[in-house]
């Protein structure tokens, strides 16, 4: 019988002839294991590792049911410590839908706002290599590291299809590094960084595809970015399984030489389905930045999901009015329409770039801090910005704000490597705790003090919690730290009517990033549906994640020192004294016996000077003009920006042109306007009362029918709330991505 994924039930789980096993031995006891059970041996999932990768090529590729027999021999086998028949994962590409328009740098307003100040320092991301983690990508001369994970081979171009274009990961590429200067579409953030591709989301996505690709080649690439995750329907909770899991542990102890691989992640497009973000395990992962998205006027899209795991924002489309996102499209073609978290993500990634390039040496927690002091206020709006207990504000939404790239590379520049990872883990309950309609419960926390695990300032919070409940969805959670700074780490889903609980799921929360977490913390859990659900709170779990270095108190080193002097081919770096100056800094009049030259920062007006005041400028940055005689830098006007225009002697010359032409014209006009009303009020007055009467009866017969409208539906809706829900009337719809 022929069948096809379409024709699956939406949660109907596919079986793979792929398994992963977890095998001691010499290679020749493995061979032998693997021949035993009519395997064929693929490789090793991690270079270092003893976990295999196997196929069965006696079983059919997709199945709905896992093989009995197999398993079963696999399970009896006791040099088989550990096994999984790897079943396929619904990985959903996370754009929204969009309009398109020509594609220009003009129209790349996002960049002007936050990234041509990181250009002006001279940073362009060079020497850092990206890889895109999707449905493949058109190679380009930039592209250096690329793999296909469902095919199992070294080509990750993009499979062209008419019905399905895959076209996901190369938008998603152009983002990031797209080439400046090429008279082709717009520019990337990190225009001379390196880009890589890995084609892992166009087949069955496994728990095997998913870890490999997370771990590739990690000695050479720097940031991973990621616009995937489980759908966005308000209804699933979904993570990374066993492999992927320790994949990412991997990846930040032995990525980048030892400094950790970056996760940038797209926090998710499911706010028309009421989602939340704590609910995708891989971005509330301690190990990820996860990215949320604003529309070019600060608001929220439509698309946005809150949770307290997110971390930053970057820029995005919205509704039809907004402005999208300038990117690479297939056949060599630009798009002005991508948008989502899809295109948030990658510019993150592209800006966590530049500060590479600015601080080499920067590891996977030092970048989430500079990410945290980064990312600003500007003129996001929400309802819940709240400020926490180190005077940051935070949101649901935004996480800590618009992720400014001028700041990050300069705040990377002077970073000092923060202190070892602690981890407090504490049992909060020793009991279990009947669910009904609020649960409030409070303990005193000494973050183990006393201990080598003390923590005196927080970076991430998770909250593992166990509990079975009637119906999940109607369920919201709250966490309060010591400093009374709340962290609400579910939201009610209305879509999600499971029964299936909570089992050991880590909610996660940065907002306490810095705070001493010693004190009261308070756990609130709500039902926010029907009176007569019921559930039981069984576990609660929490672990507190930071140092014991004083964050807060931290002071930024005031000279640039660490600074390249002679750069290879590839961007490299062939030296570490500052020979000159970068872009923004200039040489003070410190000890000349040193050798390295002292770099301070200059004004921000000022792209060069001699010194650091604003009347200290020595050349200006894009868009601005310099006044020789002052020395001073005017503020900056765009070709696109709305507020200022630029004009010349042709521009002055059509507007007097078109006041010689034009004028008469409107004169004319006024005269023929005025002739109309003054034939008008010659009407016979019968006339004009009768049409005056039939209007206004007119009007008042509508205004009756629509007064017995509103309150024909008005008692018809009070009618039914009192046996309805809350829930009862929102349209059971889901957004595609």
């Amino acid at each position: 019988m022929y069948w096809s994924l379409l024709d699956l039930p939406l949660r109907q789980v596919i079986y793979t002839n792929s398994w992963a096993l977890y095998l001691g031995g010499t290679p020749e006891q493995i061979n032998k294991i693997a021949k035993k059970h009519g395997f064929h041996i693929l490789g090793k999932i991690f270079p270092d590792g003893n976990y295999y990768h196997m196929e069965q090529r006696g079983v059919a590729k997709q199945s709905l049911q896992a093989h009995y027999l197999h398993n079963l021999r696999l399970k009896m086998d006791p040099k088989v410590l550990w096994f999984a028949q790897q079943s396929g994962r619904s990985r959903n590409r996370r754009h929204s839908f969009t309009v398109p328009t020509d594609p220009f740098f003009n129209q790349q307003w996002y960049l002007v706002h936050n990234v041509v100040a990181a250009w002006a320092r001279g940073y362009t991301g060079k020497g850092v290599v990206v890889s895109i983690l999707d449905d493949g990508l058109e190679t380009r001369a930039n592209y250096c590291i690329f793999y296909d994970m469902n095919d199992n081979d070294p080509n990750p171009e993009t499979q062209y299809s008419l019905t399905r274009p895959r076209r996901h990961g190369t938008r998603c590429a152009g983002v990031v590094a797209a080439v400046a200067n090429n008279g082709v579409c717009g520019v990337g953030v990190a225009h001379q960084a390196k880009i890589g591709g890995v084609r892992m989301l166009d087949g069955q996505v496994t728990d095997l595809i998913e870890a490999m690709s997370l771990n590739l080649n990690q000695k050479h690439i720097d940031i991973y970015s990621a616009s995937w995750g489980p759908e966005d329907l308000g209804r699933n909770l979904e993570g990374p399984n066993t492999l992927a899991k320790e994949a990412f542990i991997r990846g930040i102890s032995n990525g980048r030489g030892g400094l950790g691989s970056i996760y940038v992640w797209a926090s998710g497009n499911g706010g028309a389905s009421f989602d939340n973000c704590n609910c995708d395990g891989y971005t509330n992962s301690i190990y990820t930045v996860s990215v949320g998205s604003t529309t070019e006027k600060g608001t929220l899209p439509f698309y946005s999901e809150p949770c307290s795991a997110i971390l930053t924002t970057t820029y995005s489309g919205g509704s039809f009015q907004h402005h999208r996102i300038v990117t690479t499209d297939l056949h060599q073609s630009c798009t002005s329409d991508h948008t989502g978290t899809s295109a948030s993500a990658p510019l993150a990634a592209g800006i966590i770039a530049l500060a590479l390039e600015a601080n080499p040496r920067l590891t996977w927690r030092d970048v989430q801090h500079l990410v945290v002091r980064a990312s600003r206020l500007a003129d996001l709006r929400t309802h819940d910005w709240r400020t926490n207990g180190v005077g940051r504000p935070v949101s649901h939404y935004y996480g800590y704000g618009l992720l400014d790239a001028g700041r990050l590379v300069d705040l990377a520049s002077k970073w000092k490597k923060v202190k070892p990872q602690k981890k407090c883990t504490i049992d909060l309950i020793t009991r279990s705790f009947e669910l009904r309609m609020k649960l409030t419960l409070r303990w005193n926390v000494t973050a183990c003090h006393g201990t080598r695990n003390w923590i005196r300032s927080l970076e991430h919070i998770q909250a593992r919690l166990t509990l079975t409940y009637s119906r999940r969805g109607d369920l919201s959670i709250t966490l309060i730290s010591p400093k009374k700074t709340i962290s609400n780490l579910l939201t009610t889903r209305p879509y999600e009517k499971t029964s299936a609980g909570f089992s050991d799921w880590a909610f996660m929360s940065t907002h306490c990033w810095d705070e001493d977490p010693s004190g009261y913390w308070v756990l609130q859990i709500e039902n926010n549906g029907d009176s007569n659900n019921r559930g039981f709170l069984l576990k609660f779990q929490l672990e507190l994640h930071g140092t014991a270095e004083h964050m807060i108190g931290r002071r930024m080193e005031r000279a640039v020192v660490q600074q390249c002097a002679v750069r290879n081919s590839d961007g490299g770096c062939e030296g570490s004294c500052l020979m000159s100056c970068p872009p923004h800094y200039y040489v003070s009049n410190g000890n000349s016996t040193r050798s390295y030259q002292r770099c301070l920062p200059c004004h921000r007006n000022c792209l060069t000077c001699f010194g650091k005041q604003d009347t200290n400028c020595l050349d200006c940055p894009p868009y601005s003009t310099l006044d020789s005689r002052r020395s001073t830098c005017s503020s900056p006007v765009y070709p696109w920006d709305h507020k200022g225009k630029i004009t010349n002697g042709m521009d002055r010359t059509a507007a007097v042109l078109g006041i010689l032409i034009g004028g008469p014209l409107v004169i004319l006009f006024v005269m023929w306007a005025i002739a109309w009303m003054v034939s008008r009020s010659f009407l016979p007055r019968g006339a004009a009362r009768n049409q005056v009467d039939i209007s206004t009866s007119h009007s008042n017969d509508e205004s009756r029918d629509v007064e017995m409208v509103v309150f024909s539906i008005t008692e018809s809706q009070a009618e039914n709330s009192e046996s309805t829900s809350t829930f009862t009337n929102i349209p059971n719809t889901s957004r595609e991505t």
